[in-house]
Protein backbone atom coordinates (compact mmCIF):
# COMPACT_ATOMS: atom_id res chain seq x y z
CA UNK A 1 0.00 0.00 0.00
CA UNK A 2 1.35 3.67 -0.81
CA UNK A 3 2.29 6.54 1.55
CA UNK A 4 -0.85 8.24 -0.06
CA UNK A 5 -3.23 5.44 0.14
CA UNK A 6 -2.39 4.87 3.76
CA UNK A 7 -2.57 8.40 4.98
CA UNK A 8 -6.43 8.53 3.26
CA UNK A 9 -7.23 5.34 4.80
CA UNK A 10 -5.94 6.70 8.21
CA UNK A 11 -7.84 9.65 8.23
CA UNK A 12 -11.23 8.58 6.80
CA UNK A 13 -10.98 5.44 9.47
CA UNK A 14 -10.04 7.64 12.68
CA UNK A 15 -13.22 10.23 11.16
CA UNK A 16 -15.58 7.06 10.70
CA UNK A 17 -14.85 5.60 14.46
CA UNK A 18 -15.49 9.03 16.11
CA UNK A 19 -18.75 9.53 14.14
CA UNK A 20 -19.41 6.47 15.03
CA UNK A 21 -18.66 6.07 18.73
CA UNK A 22 -20.13 9.50 19.17
CA UNK A 23 -23.59 8.35 17.54
CA UNK A 24 -23.60 4.50 19.40
CA UNK A 25 -22.97 6.88 22.45
CA UNK A 26 -25.55 8.86 21.77
CA UNK A 27 -28.07 5.82 20.78
CA UNK A 28 -26.98 4.65 24.09
CA UNK A 29 -27.98 7.82 26.21
CA UNK A 30 -31.50 7.98 24.41
CA UNK A 31 -31.61 4.49 25.10
CA UNK A 32 -31.06 4.89 28.98
CA UNK A 33 -33.29 8.09 28.58
CA UNK A 34 -35.82 5.84 27.47
CA UNK A 35 -35.19 3.49 30.02
CA UNK A 36 -35.98 5.55 32.53
CA UNK A 37 -39.18 6.99 31.09
CA UNK A 38 -40.99 3.72 31.28
CA UNK A 39 -39.77 3.01 34.40
CA UNK A 40 -41.16 5.98 36.05
CA UNK A 41 -44.54 5.20 34.02
CA UNK A 42 -44.30 1.74 35.60
CA UNK A 43 -43.76 3.63 38.99
CA UNK A 44 -46.62 6.30 38.43
CA UNK A 45 -48.98 3.17 37.70
CA UNK A 46 -47.55 1.77 40.36
CA UNK A 47 -48.32 4.33 42.64
CA UNK A 48 -52.06 5.05 41.36
CA UNK A 49 -52.35 1.39 42.20
CA UNK A 50 -50.83 1.59 45.65
CA UNK A 51 -53.15 4.85 46.41
CA UNK A 52 -56.09 3.32 45.04
CA UNK A 53 -55.91 0.08 47.10
CA UNK A 54 -55.39 1.76 50.43
CA UNK A 55 -59.01 3.52 50.01
CA UNK A 56 -60.68 -0.13 49.87
CA UNK A 57 -61.98 -0.95 53.33
CA UNK A 58 -63.66 -4.84 52.75
CA UNK A 59 -67.33 -4.94 54.26
CA UNK A 60 -67.36 -7.06 57.58
CA UNK A 61 -67.19 -11.28 56.57
CA UNK A 62 -64.73 -10.43 53.21
CA UNK A 63 -61.15 -10.64 52.59
CA UNK A 64 -58.92 -8.05 51.47
CA UNK A 65 -58.64 -10.32 48.55
CA UNK A 66 -62.08 -10.76 47.33
CA UNK A 67 -62.20 -7.08 47.78
CA UNK A 68 -59.29 -5.58 45.82
CA UNK A 69 -60.95 -8.24 42.89
CA UNK A 70 -64.46 -6.55 42.98
CA UNK A 71 -63.34 -3.18 43.66
CA UNK A 72 -64.04 -1.46 39.77
CA UNK A 73 -61.86 1.50 40.46
CA UNK A 74 -59.12 -0.87 40.97
CA UNK A 75 -59.86 -3.05 38.08
CA UNK A 76 -60.33 -0.21 36.06
CA UNK A 77 -57.05 1.39 36.58
CA UNK A 78 -55.30 -2.14 36.08
CA UNK A 79 -57.21 -2.40 32.54
CA UNK A 80 -55.74 0.83 31.86
CA UNK A 81 -52.22 0.27 32.67
CA UNK A 82 -51.23 -1.80 29.65
CA UNK A 83 -52.20 1.87 27.43
CA UNK A 84 -50.72 3.73 30.18
CA UNK A 85 -47.44 3.71 28.25
CA UNK A 86 -45.99 1.72 25.17
CA UNK A 87 -43.45 -0.34 26.64
CA UNK A 88 -46.05 -1.07 29.86
CA UNK A 89 -47.32 -4.82 29.35
CA UNK A 90 -48.98 -5.97 32.26
CA UNK A 91 -49.93 -4.56 35.81
CA UNK A 92 -51.29 -7.20 38.54
CA UNK A 93 -51.83 -7.31 42.24
CA UNK A 94 -50.10 -10.66 43.56
CA UNK A 95 -49.89 -12.46 47.06
CA UNK A 96 -46.27 -12.85 48.71
CA UNK A 97 -46.56 -16.29 47.20
CA UNK A 98 -46.78 -14.86 43.68
CA UNK A 99 -50.41 -15.75 43.00
CA UNK A 100 -52.19 -12.89 41.13
CA UNK A 101 -55.18 -11.33 43.13
CA UNK A 102 -56.07 -9.23 40.64
CA UNK A 103 -55.12 -8.35 36.95
CA UNK A 104 -55.28 -6.04 34.22
CA UNK A 105 -56.61 -9.06 32.28
CA UNK A 106 -59.00 -10.62 33.83
CA UNK A 107 -58.57 -14.09 33.18
CA UNK A 108 -55.33 -14.38 34.38
CA UNK A 109 -56.69 -13.78 38.09
CA UNK A 110 -55.54 -16.66 40.55
CA UNK A 111 -53.12 -17.91 37.94
CA UNK A 112 -49.10 -17.66 39.63
CA UNK A 113 -47.17 -14.96 37.80
CA UNK A 114 -43.75 -15.46 37.22
CA UNK A 115 -40.99 -13.07 38.66
CA UNK A 116 -39.25 -11.06 36.20
CA UNK A 117 -35.76 -9.13 36.80
CA UNK A 118 -36.37 -5.50 38.51
CA UNK A 119 -36.00 -2.80 36.15
CA UNK A 120 -33.42 -0.94 38.51
CA UNK A 121 -30.74 -3.51 38.35
CA UNK A 122 -30.68 -2.87 34.49
CA UNK A 123 -31.31 1.14 35.14
CA UNK A 124 -27.89 0.28 37.48
CA UNK A 125 -25.74 -1.27 34.12
CA UNK A 126 -23.56 0.96 31.60
CA UNK A 127 -24.99 1.51 28.24
CA UNK A 128 -23.50 -1.29 26.84
CA UNK A 129 -25.88 -3.91 28.50
CA UNK A 130 -28.92 -1.39 28.25
CA UNK A 131 -28.62 -1.09 24.59
CA UNK A 132 -27.95 -5.01 24.71
CA UNK A 133 -31.26 -5.62 26.68
CA UNK A 134 -33.22 -3.73 24.15
CA UNK A 135 -31.39 -5.30 20.75
CA UNK A 136 -30.76 -8.77 21.51
CA UNK A 137 -32.60 -9.79 24.70
CA UNK A 138 -35.83 -10.95 24.90
CA UNK A 139 -36.18 -10.49 29.31
CA UNK A 140 -39.21 -8.95 30.41
CA UNK A 141 -38.58 -6.85 33.61
CA UNK A 142 -41.06 -5.17 36.07
CA UNK A 143 -40.99 -2.38 38.72
CA UNK A 144 -42.22 -3.90 42.25
CA UNK A 145 -44.10 -2.25 45.22
CA UNK A 146 -45.09 -3.52 48.71
CA UNK A 147 -48.92 -3.42 49.60
CA UNK A 148 -49.45 -3.51 53.05
CA UNK A 149 -52.59 -4.47 55.05
CA UNK A 150 -52.39 -3.00 58.67
CA UNK A 151 -48.47 -3.19 59.31
CA UNK A 152 -47.85 -6.69 57.47
CA UNK A 153 -47.34 -7.02 53.92
CA UNK A 154 -50.39 -8.43 52.31
CA UNK A 155 -49.19 -8.72 48.58
CA UNK A 156 -47.46 -6.49 45.57
CA UNK A 157 -47.60 -4.24 43.01
CA UNK A 158 -46.18 -5.75 39.88
CA UNK A 159 -46.36 -3.44 36.65
CA UNK A 160 -44.66 -5.54 33.51
CA UNK A 161 -42.25 -3.97 30.78
CA UNK A 162 -40.63 -4.79 27.86
CA UNK A 163 -37.53 -2.66 26.95
CA UNK A 164 -37.65 -4.47 22.84
CA UNK A 165 -40.88 -1.96 22.40
CA UNK A 166 -38.36 0.59 22.86
CA UNK A 167 -37.03 -0.88 19.55
CA UNK A 168 -39.32 0.46 17.37
CA UNK A 169 -39.38 4.47 18.90
CA UNK A 170 -35.33 4.34 18.16
CA UNK A 171 -35.29 3.19 14.71
CA UNK A 172 -35.40 6.45 13.23
CA UNK A 173 -32.65 7.39 15.66
CA UNK A 174 -30.58 4.23 13.99
CA UNK A 175 -31.15 5.02 10.65
CA UNK A 176 -29.91 8.87 11.54
CA UNK A 177 -26.65 7.51 13.00
CA UNK A 178 -26.24 5.01 10.29
CA UNK A 179 -26.52 8.08 7.70
CA UNK A 180 -24.06 9.97 9.57
CA UNK A 181 -21.22 7.13 9.39
CA UNK A 182 -21.80 7.11 5.70
CA UNK A 183 -21.64 10.67 5.28
CA UNK A 184 -18.41 10.72 7.60
CA UNK A 185 -17.19 8.17 5.25
CA UNK A 186 -17.73 9.99 2.16
CA UNK A 187 -16.60 13.80 3.20
CA UNK A 188 -13.44 11.90 5.12
CA UNK A 189 -12.75 10.17 1.97
CA UNK A 190 -12.78 12.89 -0.18
CA UNK A 191 -10.59 15.65 2.32
CA UNK A 192 -8.36 13.01 3.28
CA UNK A 193 -7.68 12.78 -0.49
CA UNK A 194 -6.90 16.54 -0.81
CA UNK A 195 -5.15 16.57 2.35
CA UNK A 196 -2.86 13.66 1.01
CA UNK A 197 -1.86 15.49 -2.38
CA UNK A 198 -0.61 18.33 -0.80
CA UNK A 199 1.14 16.79 1.77
CA UNK A 200 2.84 14.13 -0.21
CA UNK A 201 4.00 17.11 -2.99
CA UNK A 202 7.48 17.57 -1.30
CA UNK A 203 8.17 13.85 -1.54
CA UNK A 204 7.40 13.33 -5.58
CA UNK A 205 9.43 16.94 -5.57
CA UNK A 206 12.89 14.46 -3.64
CA UNK A 207 11.91 11.55 -5.42
CA UNK A 208 12.39 14.04 -9.04
CA UNK A 209 15.35 15.39 -7.39
CA UNK A 210 16.88 11.92 -6.34
CA UNK A 211 15.92 10.24 -10.04
CA UNK A 212 17.73 13.44 -11.29
CA UNK A 213 20.66 13.00 -9.18
CA UNK A 214 20.71 9.11 -10.04
CA UNK A 215 21.22 9.93 -13.81
CA UNK A 216 24.20 11.73 -13.00
CA UNK A 217 22.77 15.43 -13.55
CA UNK A 218 25.11 17.69 -11.17
CA UNK A 219 24.07 20.60 -8.76
CA UNK A 220 20.39 19.82 -8.36
CA UNK A 221 18.20 22.02 -6.80
CA UNK A 222 14.81 21.57 -5.35
CA UNK A 223 11.41 24.23 -4.75
CA UNK A 224 9.72 22.94 -1.60
CA UNK A 225 7.21 25.04 0.25
CA UNK A 226 7.52 25.46 3.87
CA UNK A 227 10.10 26.67 6.27
CA UNK A 228 10.81 22.52 7.21
CA UNK A 229 11.08 21.68 3.88
CA UNK A 230 12.97 24.51 2.95
CA UNK A 231 15.94 23.27 5.07
CA UNK A 232 15.48 19.92 3.95
CA UNK A 233 15.64 21.47 -0.17
CA UNK A 234 18.58 23.17 1.33
CA UNK A 235 20.07 19.75 3.29
CA UNK A 236 19.93 18.25 -0.29
CA UNK A 237 21.11 21.32 -2.72
CA UNK A 238 24.13 20.23 -0.02
CA UNK A 239 24.52 16.69 -0.45
CA UNK A 240 24.40 17.28 -4.40
CA UNK A 241 27.21 19.44 -4.17
CA UNK A 242 29.27 17.31 -2.70
CA UNK A 243 28.49 14.54 -4.36
CA UNK A 244 29.39 16.66 -7.60
CA UNK A 245 33.18 17.47 -5.95
CA UNK A 246 33.74 13.70 -5.06
CA UNK A 247 32.50 12.84 -8.82
CA UNK A 248 35.24 15.43 -9.83
CA UNK A 249 38.15 14.46 -7.82
CA UNK A 250 40.37 11.65 -9.69
CA UNK A 251 39.10 8.09 -8.03
CA UNK A 252 42.45 6.28 -6.41
CA UNK A 253 44.04 3.50 -7.99
CA UNK A 254 42.91 -0.03 -7.55
CA UNK A 255 46.19 -0.62 -6.15
CA UNK A 256 46.20 1.14 -3.16
CA UNK A 257 42.91 -0.12 -2.14
CA UNK A 258 43.75 -3.61 -2.44
CA UNK A 259 46.90 -2.80 -0.45
CA UNK A 260 44.94 -1.01 2.51
CA UNK A 261 42.77 -4.11 2.56
CA UNK A 262 45.81 -6.64 2.54
CA UNK A 263 47.48 -4.07 5.70
CA UNK A 264 44.29 -4.79 7.55
CA UNK A 265 44.09 -8.21 7.68
CA UNK A 266 44.28 -10.19 10.63
CA UNK A 267 45.22 -13.27 8.28
CA UNK A 268 49.51 -12.81 7.46
CA UNK A 269 49.24 -12.55 4.32
CA UNK A 270 52.34 -12.64 1.35
CA UNK A 271 52.55 -12.82 -2.42
CA UNK A 272 55.53 -14.60 -4.11
CA UNK A 273 56.65 -14.02 -7.85
CA UNK A 274 57.30 -17.01 -9.99
CA UNK A 275 61.04 -16.80 -9.37
CA UNK A 276 60.09 -16.97 -5.27
CA UNK A 277 60.95 -13.23 -4.47
CA UNK A 278 58.69 -11.58 -2.05
CA UNK A 279 56.45 -9.62 -3.62
CA UNK A 280 54.18 -7.91 -0.95
CA UNK A 281 53.44 -8.72 2.79
CA UNK A 282 51.65 -7.35 4.92
CA UNK A 283 51.83 -6.19 8.93
CA UNK A 284 50.70 -9.74 10.15
CA UNK A 285 53.02 -11.63 8.09
CA UNK A 286 56.40 -9.43 8.21
CA UNK A 287 56.06 -10.22 11.99
CA UNK A 288 55.61 -13.75 11.20
CA UNK A 289 58.52 -14.19 8.32
CA UNK A 290 60.59 -11.95 11.44
CA UNK A 291 60.07 -15.23 13.44
CA UNK A 292 60.07 -18.08 11.12
CA UNK A 293 61.59 -16.62 7.87
CA UNK A 294 63.20 -20.06 6.98
CA UNK A 295 61.14 -22.37 8.33
CA UNK A 296 60.84 -25.65 6.35
CA UNK A 297 56.76 -25.60 6.46
CA UNK A 298 57.01 -22.09 4.77
CA UNK A 299 59.75 -23.13 2.71
CA UNK A 300 57.81 -26.85 1.27
CA UNK A 301 54.60 -25.12 0.85
CA UNK A 302 56.04 -22.00 -1.70
CA UNK A 303 58.10 -24.51 -3.09
CA UNK A 304 55.39 -27.07 -4.25
CA UNK A 305 52.93 -23.95 -5.09
CA UNK A 306 55.56 -22.67 -7.36
CA UNK A 307 56.64 -25.69 -9.13
CA UNK A 308 53.18 -27.53 -9.32
CA UNK A 309 51.20 -24.38 -9.73
CA UNK A 310 48.39 -26.00 -7.38
CA UNK A 311 47.14 -25.35 -4.05
CA UNK A 312 48.41 -26.45 -1.15
CA UNK A 313 48.19 -26.92 2.29
CA UNK A 314 46.80 -26.97 5.00
CA UNK A 315 50.06 -27.71 7.26
CA UNK A 316 50.46 -26.66 11.12
CA UNK A 317 53.06 -24.26 11.88
CA UNK A 318 55.22 -26.18 14.44
CA UNK A 319 58.08 -24.34 16.33
CA UNK A 320 61.51 -26.62 17.84
CA UNK A 321 62.60 -26.57 21.10
CA UNK A 322 60.71 -25.20 23.97
CA UNK A 323 57.15 -24.64 23.48
CA UNK A 324 55.88 -21.25 24.21
CA UNK A 325 52.59 -20.97 26.09
CA UNK A 326 51.41 -17.77 24.32
CA UNK A 327 52.11 -18.62 20.99
CA UNK A 328 49.16 -18.62 19.28
CA UNK A 329 49.14 -22.03 16.99
CA UNK A 330 48.54 -21.30 13.37
CA UNK A 331 47.86 -22.94 10.23
CA UNK A 332 50.17 -22.33 6.62
CA UNK A 333 48.68 -22.73 3.47
CA UNK A 334 49.29 -21.87 -0.53
CA UNK A 335 46.75 -20.49 -2.96
CA UNK A 336 48.39 -20.24 -6.85
CA UNK A 337 47.78 -16.71 -8.39
CA UNK A 338 46.57 -16.94 -12.40
CA UNK A 339 45.74 -13.16 -14.22
CA UNK A 340 42.72 -12.99 -16.39
CA UNK A 341 44.20 -14.87 -19.20
CA UNK A 342 45.45 -17.87 -17.40
CA UNK A 343 49.12 -17.10 -16.85
CA UNK A 344 50.39 -18.11 -13.61
CA UNK A 345 51.99 -14.95 -11.91
CA UNK A 346 52.95 -16.24 -8.57
CA UNK A 347 52.12 -18.01 -5.27
CA UNK A 348 50.00 -16.60 -1.48
CA UNK A 349 51.13 -17.58 1.26
CA UNK A 350 48.07 -17.49 4.00
CA UNK A 351 49.17 -18.02 7.70
CA UNK A 352 46.25 -18.05 10.06
CA UNK A 353 45.57 -18.18 13.72
CA UNK A 354 43.44 -20.77 14.84
CA UNK A 355 44.36 -20.35 18.65
CA UNK A 356 40.73 -18.63 18.92
CA UNK A 357 38.92 -21.90 17.80
CA UNK A 358 40.26 -24.56 20.78
CA UNK A 359 39.84 -22.00 22.85
CA UNK A 360 36.26 -21.54 22.07
CA UNK A 361 35.80 -25.71 21.17
CA UNK A 362 37.12 -25.56 25.23
CA UNK A 363 34.04 -22.88 26.21
CA UNK A 364 31.85 -24.96 24.46
CA UNK A 365 32.70 -28.37 26.31
CA UNK A 366 32.43 -26.80 29.89
CA UNK A 367 29.42 -25.02 29.22
CA UNK A 368 27.54 -28.65 27.88
CA UNK A 369 29.71 -30.02 31.47
CA UNK A 370 28.12 -27.65 33.49
CA UNK A 371 24.54 -28.20 31.56
CA UNK A 372 24.86 -31.37 32.38
CA UNK A 373 25.84 -30.73 36.19
CA UNK A 374 23.00 -28.62 36.65
CA UNK A 375 20.37 -30.95 35.71
CA UNK A 376 22.43 -33.69 37.76
CA UNK A 377 22.29 -31.31 41.12
CA UNK A 378 18.70 -30.13 40.38
CA UNK A 379 18.06 -33.82 40.51
CA UNK A 380 19.98 -34.52 43.56
CA UNK A 381 19.04 -31.25 45.81
CA UNK A 382 15.00 -33.22 44.99
CA UNK A 383 16.14 -36.60 46.38
CA UNK A 384 18.45 -35.24 49.11
CA UNK A 385 17.15 -32.35 50.63
CA UNK A 386 14.07 -33.79 51.87
CA UNK A 387 15.22 -36.97 53.68
CA UNK A 388 18.01 -34.69 55.13
CA UNK A 389 14.83 -32.80 56.49
CA UNK A 390 13.48 -35.93 58.28
CA UNK A 391 16.24 -37.14 59.96
CA UNK A 392 17.03 -33.90 61.62
CA UNK A 393 13.55 -33.65 62.66
CA UNK A 394 14.06 -37.41 63.83
CA UNK A 395 17.10 -37.34 65.33
CA UNK A 396 15.70 -34.42 67.61
CA UNK A 397 13.08 -36.57 68.23
CA UNK A 398 15.06 -39.53 69.17
CA UNK A 399 17.23 -37.17 71.37
CA UNK A 400 13.89 -36.20 73.49
CA UNK A 401 12.69 -39.80 74.15
CA UNK A 402 15.89 -40.84 75.32
CA UNK A 403 16.42 -38.18 77.45
CA UNK A 404 19.60 -36.23 79.62
CA UNK A 405 20.74 -39.49 81.50
CA UNK A 406 21.14 -41.84 78.79
CA UNK A 407 24.40 -41.03 77.55
CA UNK A 408 24.02 -41.05 73.77
CA UNK A 409 24.02 -37.23 73.16
CA UNK A 410 27.92 -37.48 71.89
CA UNK A 411 27.16 -39.24 69.18
CA UNK A 412 24.05 -37.43 68.60
CA UNK A 413 25.49 -34.47 68.06
CA UNK A 414 28.07 -36.44 65.36
CA UNK A 415 24.98 -37.74 63.56
CA UNK A 416 23.60 -33.87 63.45
CA UNK A 417 26.87 -31.73 62.68
CA UNK A 418 27.21 -34.14 59.90
CA UNK A 419 23.96 -33.86 58.21
CA UNK A 420 24.36 -30.05 58.73
CA UNK A 421 27.73 -30.53 56.62
CA UNK A 422 25.86 -32.24 54.23
CA UNK A 423 23.08 -30.14 53.78
CA UNK A 424 25.47 -27.39 53.44
CA UNK A 425 27.30 -28.94 50.75
CA UNK A 426 24.22 -29.42 49.42
CA UNK A 427 23.25 -25.95 49.26
CA UNK A 428 26.50 -25.32 48.00
CA UNK A 429 25.42 -27.38 44.97
CA UNK A 430 22.37 -25.66 44.87
CA UNK A 431 23.86 -22.33 44.50
CA UNK A 432 26.13 -22.99 41.75
CA UNK A 433 23.24 -24.49 39.65
CA UNK A 434 20.83 -21.98 40.22
CA UNK A 435 22.88 -18.84 40.38
CA UNK A 436 20.59 -15.10 41.52
CA UNK A 437 18.99 -13.63 38.93
CA UNK A 438 21.48 -10.62 37.48
CA UNK A 439 20.62 -7.38 38.81
CA UNK A 440 23.24 -5.49 35.85
CA UNK A 441 24.05 -1.99 36.81
CA UNK A 442 27.12 0.34 35.99
CA UNK A 443 29.82 -0.21 39.09
CA UNK A 444 32.57 1.54 40.28
CA UNK A 445 35.30 -0.03 40.50
CA UNK A 446 37.06 1.77 42.68
CA UNK A 447 34.65 1.18 45.21
CA UNK A 448 33.49 -1.91 45.01
CA UNK A 449 37.38 -3.33 45.42
CA UNK A 450 38.13 -0.97 48.42
CA UNK A 451 34.96 -2.90 50.11
CA UNK A 452 35.98 -6.22 49.32
CA UNK A 453 40.06 -4.87 50.63
CA UNK A 454 37.55 -3.82 54.23
CA UNK A 455 36.31 -7.51 54.18
CA UNK A 456 39.76 -9.40 54.04
CA UNK A 457 41.67 -7.02 55.68
CA UNK A 458 41.60 -9.12 58.69
CA UNK A 459 42.44 -12.57 57.11
CA UNK A 460 45.29 -10.86 55.95
CA UNK A 461 46.50 -8.96 59.29
CA UNK A 462 46.62 -12.47 60.34
CA UNK A 463 48.61 -14.48 58.20
CA UNK A 464 50.99 -11.36 57.69
CA UNK A 465 49.92 -10.51 54.29
CA UNK A 466 50.75 -7.10 52.53
CA UNK A 467 47.57 -6.04 50.55
CA UNK A 468 48.35 -3.60 47.69
CA UNK A 469 45.53 -1.61 45.69
CA UNK A 470 46.06 0.07 42.39
CA UNK A 471 42.61 0.91 41.29
CA UNK A 472 42.25 4.38 40.05
CA UNK A 473 38.67 5.90 40.84
CA UNK A 474 38.95 7.49 37.49
CA UNK A 475 38.01 4.15 36.07
CA UNK A 476 35.42 3.63 33.70
CA UNK A 477 32.73 1.88 34.76
CA UNK A 478 31.48 -1.83 33.92
CA UNK A 479 27.59 -3.49 33.41
CA UNK A 480 27.48 -5.67 36.04
CA UNK A 481 25.84 -7.08 39.32
CA UNK A 482 27.69 -5.72 42.14
CA UNK A 483 26.56 -8.48 45.16
CA UNK A 484 28.02 -11.21 42.23
CA UNK A 485 31.14 -9.17 41.06
CA UNK A 486 32.04 -8.77 44.81
CA UNK A 487 31.80 -12.49 45.72
CA UNK A 488 33.69 -13.44 42.57
CA UNK A 489 36.74 -11.30 43.47
CA UNK A 490 36.40 -11.88 47.72
CA UNK A 491 37.01 -15.49 46.71
CA UNK A 492 39.73 -15.27 44.58
CA UNK A 493 41.10 -12.65 47.30
CA UNK A 494 40.31 -15.23 50.14
CA UNK A 495 42.16 -18.10 47.94
CA UNK A 496 44.94 -15.66 47.63
CA UNK A 497 45.18 -15.42 51.26
CA UNK A 498 45.14 -19.50 51.43
CA UNK A 499 47.95 -19.88 49.45
CA UNK A 500 50.36 -17.51 51.51
CA UNK A 501 49.93 -19.34 55.18
CA UNK A 502 53.65 -17.99 55.84
CA UNK A 503 52.98 -14.37 54.61
CA UNK A 504 53.36 -12.51 51.05
CA UNK A 505 51.85 -9.99 49.35
CA UNK A 506 48.55 -9.29 47.81
CA UNK A 507 48.05 -6.93 45.00
CA UNK A 508 44.45 -5.97 43.35
CA UNK A 509 45.16 -4.05 40.20
CA UNK A 510 42.51 -2.52 37.89
CA UNK A 511 43.01 -0.69 34.54
CA UNK A 512 41.56 0.22 31.63
CA UNK A 513 42.83 -0.85 27.83
CA UNK A 514 41.14 0.35 24.79
CA UNK A 515 38.22 -2.45 24.50
CA UNK A 516 38.30 -4.20 27.94
CA UNK A 517 38.70 -3.25 31.85
CA UNK A 518 41.08 -5.82 33.62
CA UNK A 519 41.29 -6.74 37.45
CA UNK A 520 44.16 -8.78 38.18
CA UNK A 521 44.38 -10.30 41.83
CA UNK A 522 48.26 -11.37 42.54
CA UNK A 523 49.67 -13.43 44.86
CA UNK A 524 53.36 -14.72 45.93
CA UNK A 525 52.08 -17.74 47.32
CA UNK A 526 52.51 -21.37 46.40
CA UNK A 527 51.59 -21.50 43.27
CA UNK A 528 49.59 -24.37 40.38
CA UNK A 529 50.92 -27.10 39.31
CA UNK A 530 51.32 -26.81 35.62
CA UNK A 531 48.97 -30.18 35.55
CA UNK A 532 46.67 -28.49 37.29
CA UNK A 533 46.63 -25.10 36.00
CA UNK A 534 43.81 -26.71 33.19
CA UNK A 535 41.73 -28.41 35.46
CA UNK A 536 41.51 -25.54 38.60
CA UNK A 537 38.03 -24.47 37.05
CA UNK A 538 35.92 -27.51 37.12
CA UNK A 539 33.80 -28.19 39.28
CA UNK A 540 34.61 -30.07 42.77
CA UNK A 541 38.54 -30.12 41.81
CA UNK A 542 40.48 -28.98 44.81
CA UNK A 543 43.78 -29.48 46.53
CA UNK A 544 43.22 -27.94 49.41
CA UNK A 545 42.35 -30.39 52.81
CA UNK A 546 39.35 -28.74 53.45
CA UNK A 547 38.48 -27.21 50.18
CA UNK A 548 34.94 -27.84 48.27
CA UNK A 549 36.36 -27.10 44.61
CA UNK A 550 33.09 -25.16 43.94
CA UNK A 551 34.83 -21.25 44.63
CA UNK A 552 36.48 -21.17 41.51
CA UNK A 553 33.75 -22.73 39.42
CA UNK A 554 31.63 -19.87 41.01
CA UNK A 555 33.96 -17.27 39.97
CA UNK A 556 34.44 -18.58 35.95
CA UNK A 557 30.40 -18.86 36.10
CA UNK A 558 30.01 -15.28 37.33
CA UNK A 559 32.82 -14.41 34.57
CA UNK A 560 30.80 -15.79 32.35
CA UNK A 561 27.39 -14.64 33.17
CA UNK A 562 28.97 -10.90 32.45
CA UNK A 563 30.02 -11.61 29.24
CA UNK A 564 33.90 -11.71 30.54
CA UNK A 565 36.76 -14.02 30.26
CA UNK A 566 39.27 -15.44 33.06
CA UNK A 567 43.25 -15.62 31.94
CA UNK A 568 45.35 -17.67 34.76
CA UNK A 569 49.29 -17.49 35.02
CA UNK A 570 51.20 -19.09 37.75
CA UNK A 571 54.80 -20.52 38.67
CA UNK A 572 54.99 -23.20 41.12
CA UNK A 573 56.89 -21.55 44.45
CA UNK A 574 56.50 -17.59 43.17
CA UNK A 575 52.93 -16.86 42.49
CA UNK A 576 49.16 -16.54 40.62
CA UNK A 577 48.07 -14.28 39.25
CA UNK A 578 44.49 -13.97 38.13
CA UNK A 579 42.74 -11.59 35.67
CA UNK A 580 39.20 -10.71 35.04
CA UNK A 581 38.56 -8.83 31.70
CA UNK A 582 34.81 -7.08 31.17
CA UNK A 583 34.03 -5.26 28.40
CA UNK A 584 33.36 -1.56 29.08
CA UNK A 585 29.46 0.02 29.90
Amino acid sequence: MSIKAKQVAAVTTLVVAIVAILSVYHLASLAQMRLKETAERGKMLSAAVFQRAREIVPPPGVDMATALQEDAGLRSILSSGVGFGPNVTSAAIVDPDGVVIAHGFRQMDGQRLEEAEDIEGLLEDGPVAQLLAIYSDERTFETRQALLSGDAEFGSIRIGISPILIRDEMKSYVGTAAGSVVAALIIATFFAVLFSQWMLRPIHVIQSGLTRLGRGELDVSLDLPGEEFRDLGSSFEAVSAQLSAVRAKPLPSAGTDLESVMENLEDAVALFSPSGEAIFTNAAMKVLLAEHRDHPAMKTLIDQTLAGRKDCGPLPLTVDGPADADAPERLLMTHAIEDSTGRFVGAMLVSRNIGYLSQVHSTLNYSRKLAALNRLMAGVAHEVKNPLNAMTIHLELLKRKLGPGANVDKHINVIGNEIQRLDEVLMGFLKFARPDELKLQPVQLSALVSDVVTTIRPEAVRSSINVKVECPATLPEINADPGMLRQAILNLALNACQAMPDGGTLRIACRSTQRKVEIDVEDTGVGIPPEDLSRIFDLYFTTKEKGTGIGLSMVYRIIQLHDGDVEVQSTPGSGTRFRLLFPHV
